[in-house]
């Protein structure tokens, strides 16, 4: 035990929760517990989107990336920047006509209302798998400080994350991202410059190592249509078709990102918060990534044992290697990156929740403060929800991997319906619905009967439900001019 960092983790704890509670008094209607009142400073959202796309699993599973393979990561990120352009001119427009809560009321307008409901529950469905996982990679960091995997620990967290959320709803959730982010960017690079200094030969050294084992290697253009290629995660085919797919699936489909675009002031706004968090996150990568590759410096240097698990490797370098208090203050960093996405979850999951199942069907008239009231004990709800899912979450080999194919699987069929109601006009709400399901049960049959790398996930399951829907609409005769009201 050492008292001191651990007296700086339980003030970092109190502090933001305190924090977060302080925005209770704003919460006035759902506008104000889901959407922030829209009146959230563009850079204040592009800081929350970079929380948000941000989690422990990016924090600690990022350096093992790199520590086992190179920087081929960054491809990925690359792909990125492409999303948020088709994002920003196909997806903003309409999500800025009219006042929407979620994502899927826009699938409403062009489709009806089954379509909605199969959008919203596959994201609810998504999300809770996906954000299990991270709250398990919660455990890893815990187990470190504490010698142990203790329940009660993650407990500790879901609830002081839980409480705040349940105070402050979206305002609480944006401004503590704002401060968490900068909490952990800011220990990673405090660690980076401490682990530096572990290492007696210094960078010099650090940089011919590396690149001896080809660490900084960032592309791979190799390309050849077989199978193997397919089961490569970081080439440059997979990367950037990839990270483009996924990020236009992620932050165009998604309730959790789109949330936040529907916070800003102004579609202008929302524009320069998704461009503006695409550099943040493009230097915070870099910087995970850097830290993998000296940690691997340092480990061959010492001839250390690598941990069973790679995604232990940086938490567990920072608790035993850094003086007081900087492993206390890091630790505490990670954890921000846990909290920050837990919260954004919470939130996103309540909305969808009561915007587009609850207050669309309910056949009791209800008052804004009865469904104020509503929302927030949904978001309790789910807070248990995601628990029990941590808990049968034990058993993945890379936190970071395994969260992203899980919310891979979906992300494919959403996009791909998403495309079909923006770009197509002859395709009506049967076929959209069944080349979703078709795209959905060809994911699932290749995440768990095939090899090919999480990267192809979204472009296919894309394809496949764009294929299908178009087909079933040549057969299927329907009504597809729908425009009915959210």
């Amino acid at each position: 035990m050492r008292t001191f960092d651990l007296a700086v983790l339980v003030l970092y704890l109190a502090g933001i929760t305190w924090f977060g509670a302080q925005f209770r008094g704003s919460q006035k209607t759902l506008k104000d517990y889901f959407l922030g009142g829209r009146d959230t400073p563009w850079w204040a959202i592009a800081f929350s989107i970079v929380s948000a796309e941000t989690s422990t699993l990016t924090v600690i599973g990022t350096p093992g990336i790199a520590f086992g393979g190179n920087l081929g990561f960054l491809q990925v990120v690359l792909g990125y920047l492409l999303a948020r352009i088709v994002i920003s001119f196909l997806f903003l427009p309409l999500y800025f006509k009219g006042e929407m809560f979620t994502a899927y009321e826009l699938m409403q307008r062009r489709f009806g209302h089954n379509i909605r409901k199969l959008t919203a529950g596959s994201f609810l469905v998504l999300r809770a798998m996906a954000e299990g996982v991270r709250v398990f990679a919660i455990s890893i960091v815990i187990s470190i400080i504490l010698g142990t995997g203790e329940i009660p620990s993650i407990v500790l967290i879901v609830c002081l994350t839980l409480f705040y959320t349940f105070e402050g709803g979206m305002t609480a959730v944006i401004w503590t991202d704002v401060v968490q982010m900068f909490l952990y960017v800011a220990g990673a690079i405090i660690s980076l410059f401490v682990i530096l200094n572990q290492i007696p030969e210094g960078a010099s050294h650090v940089w011919q190592a590396a690149a001896a084992a080809n660490k900084w290697q960032i592309f791979d253009f190799r390309f050849a249509f077989t199978y193997e290629f397919f089961q490569r995660p970081y080439s440059f085919w997979a990367g950037f078709l990839g990270g483009a797919f996924l990020t236009t699936a992620s932050h165009g489909t998604e309730q959790l990102m789109v949330q936040r675009l529907l916070a800003a002031r102004s579609e202008a706004d929302s524009r320069k918060a998704l461009f503006a968090s695409w550099f943040v996150i493009f230097f915070q990568f870099t910087l995970f990534l850097v830290i993998g590759v000296i940690l691997w410096v340092y480990y061959q240097d010492n001839h250390l044992a690598i941990p069973a698990k790679l995604d232990r490797i940086y938490p567990q370098f920072i608790w035993t290697f850094l003086p007081t208090p900087i492993a206390g203050l890091v630790m505490a960093a990670i954890l921000a990156a846990a909290m920050s996405n837990l919260s954004a979850a919470l939130n996103a999951l309540a909305s969808t929740t009561i915007m587009d199942f609850v207050k669309p069907y309910s056949k009791k008239a209800r008052t804004e403060a009865e469904y104020l009231h509503l929302a927030r004990w949904t978001t309790v709800a789910w807070g248990g929800i995601l628990f029990l899912i941590a808990l049968i979450a034990q058993n993945v080999k890379s936190v970071l991997e395994s969260g992203l194919s899980i919310a891979s699987i979906v992300y494919g069929s959403l996009l791909g319906v998403f495309l079909l109601g923006t770009l197509t006009k002859r395709v009506g709400e049967k076929a959209a619905m069944f080349g979703m399901m078709c795209g959905l049960v060809l994911m699932l049959f290749i995440y768990t009967n095939t090899k090919i790398a999480f990267t192809w996930y979204v472009l296919i399951g894309t394809t496949v439900t764009m294929t299908t829907a178009l087909l079933a609409s040549l057969i299927v005769k329907e009504n597809w001019n729908v425009t009915t009201k959210a």
